[in-house]
């Protein structure tokens, strides 16, 4: 079919800026395209189908979820690695004489470097696809693990560390997009519930499996253990997980085709888009702060969810002091003290399929009254309603059960609850981004990422000190009034989002 040359890739909206996730356009899946430039005749290079032989989505579905896989598990040692390393205290302070606010340092500008990298990575990955950014960025991980395994002094480690977390970023925020480009639309849901759960298991995870490390055997295990991890992903990596990115693929398709036939006029979308990269870079970086700082809509809910990650990295500090002086546990025990964030994280997940069911009677009640079906932003909001109930539920559980004649299993259920809450909230907030910015969502989740990680960092630093000079109930009880304040945002914008977004010169208007 022959029409005048006006396509242009979903990626353009942003004034190419990377899209959220880096998911492939669904212009993509239209049959080859014939074009005119002038008087030359250019054959645009589409895919002949998702059954297309070259096209990710015609993989198996096995394979489609070994790759995701990959890439979760990518997410999951990386925010792993930053948590882990809070079970090293003891022994690596006594080493290094060093105070324990000094070594909470290299906790912050780990989650730092995550704040900092998607600024780089995202960008990098339009142009040269996942691929070459999961190789490069996993070997840099990789090498900036080692010195945090023979540092001799502090000062390295907290260098290291910052590195150490900008390398590893890429896959939080690639990796969703990996699971944009083999799966369909209609089937994204499952894959992508695991994207968006890697990440905070990794954190519970970290001092469960520190301490018995740590209890067991010399604190530099912890980064050999890491290490090894990582060494077997990179295998992984390099062997399993192919390029999927949809643009790159098109482009190669494009050579093969120009080889093949010797006809130059094949061309891919992407070969005839012609954006600076450090253009796109200074998008990248400015776009976001315009969203926080313009939009109140994602200042509030970006706030909130900083809020939020910053209470979960204070505890980091905050769960020893608490169950080593009520309940006498010692390292190892500490650790599984996560336990509880950890089944509450996983409890959220499985209530997945109950939101996607109460959105779909909402669009075919919708569609009945109107003749069509509009899915509104907002319909992603009530997970976030109900998590904004059940985090200061769950932080007012644990702060005044903190006593040591409490028995140990009632402080943490109540941090369950709390964690059951953070994700039902972050997955509310994340969706409700998506789709109330859909022209600007990978600004919109840059702003929000790197307030989150912001706070994140920042928490750890004043938690110990909070915890002494307060106490553990009425400092947890501080952070749960933080989140009460926080509560309504979700319900008023669900309420009146729409009014809002209509306000609005980067929401989308239904």
């Amino acid at each position: 079919m022959a029409e005048k040359d006006t396509h242009r890739r979903s990626e353009d909206l942003e004034n190419n800026a990377p899209p959220l996730n880096n998911a492939p356009n669904e212009d993509q899946n239209l049959s080859d395209q014939t074009t005119e430039h002038g008087t030359q005749e250019t054959i645009t290079v589409t895919w002949d189908g998702d059954k297309d032989p070259l096209c990710p989505r015609s993989m198996s579905t096995l394979r489609k979820w070994f790759i995701v896989s990959i890439a979760c598990v990518g997410s999951l040692c990386v925010t792993c690695a930053s948590s882990i390393y809070t079970a090293t205290y003891e022994q690596m302070n006594a080493e290094f004489n060093c105070s324990q606010i000094v070594a909470t340092l290299g906790l912050s500008t780990f989650v730092l470097g995550i704040a900092l990298g998607p600024v780089l990575t995202s960008p990098l990955s339009e142009y040269y696809g996942r691929r070459p950014i999961y190789l490069v960025s996993w070997t840099m991980f990789i090498i900036w693990t080692i010195p945090s395994a023979v540092a001799q002094n502090i000062q390295t480690m907290i260098i290291a560390r910052f590195f150490t977390g900008f390398a590893g970023s890429s896959f939080l925020s690639v990796a969703g997009g990996t699971a944009g480009d083999v799966f369909e639309k209609e089937d994204i849901q499952k894959p992508m519930s695991l994207v968006s759960l890697a990440p905070f298991i990794g954190p519970a995870l970290g001092p469960l499996i520190g301490g018995f490390i740590n209890y067991n055997t010399n604190w530099r295990w912890t980064y050999y253990v890491m290490l090894i991890w990582a060494a077997i992903l990179m295998v992984a990596i390099v062997f399993f997980a192919p390029e999927t990115f949809h643009p790159i693929l098109l482009r190669e398709k494009a050579r093969k085709l120009r080889k093949e036939t010797g006809n130059d006029a094949y061309r891919a979308p992407m070969e005839d888009v012609h954006k600076p990269i450090l253009e796109t870079l200074k998008i990248s970086v400015s776009r976001p702060f315009q969203l926080l700082f313009l939009e109140p809509m994602c200042l509030c809910l970006d706030l909130y969810s900083a809020i939020l990650l910053g209470i979960l990295y204070l505890f980091f500090g905050a769960f020893p002091l608490v169950f080593r002086t009520n309940h006498g546990m010692n390292l190892w025990q500490v650790g599984m003290t996560f336990l509880g964030i950890f089944v509450g994280l996983i409890v959220a997940t499985a209530t997945t399929p109950i939101w996607a069911k109460l959105r779909a009677g909402w669009l075919a009640e919708q569609k009945k009254k109107t003749g069509k079906a509009v899915s509104e932003p907002e319909y992603r909001l009530p997970p976030c309603i109900l998590g904004a109930f059940l985090i200061p539920l769950g932080l007012f559980w644990f702060a005044w059960t903190t006593y040591s004649s409490v028995h140990w299993i009632v402080p943490i259920t109540g941090s369950g609850v709390f964690g059951c809450g953070m994700l039902l909230v972050f997955t509310g907030i994340f969706t409700f981004l998506v789709d109330a910015y859909p022209q600007y969502a990978a600004s919109a989740m840059a702003a929000n990422s790197f307030a989150r990680c912001s706070f994140a960092a920042a928490f750890p630093l004043f938690g110990i000190q909070m915890y002494n000079t307060l106490g553990f109930q009425w400092a947890s009880s501080l952070l749960a009034f933080l989140t009460v304040a926080m509560a309504p945002f979700p319900w008023l914008f669900f309420k009146y989002g729409k009014k809002l977004r209509a306000k609005s010169k980067f929401a989308a208007i239904t």
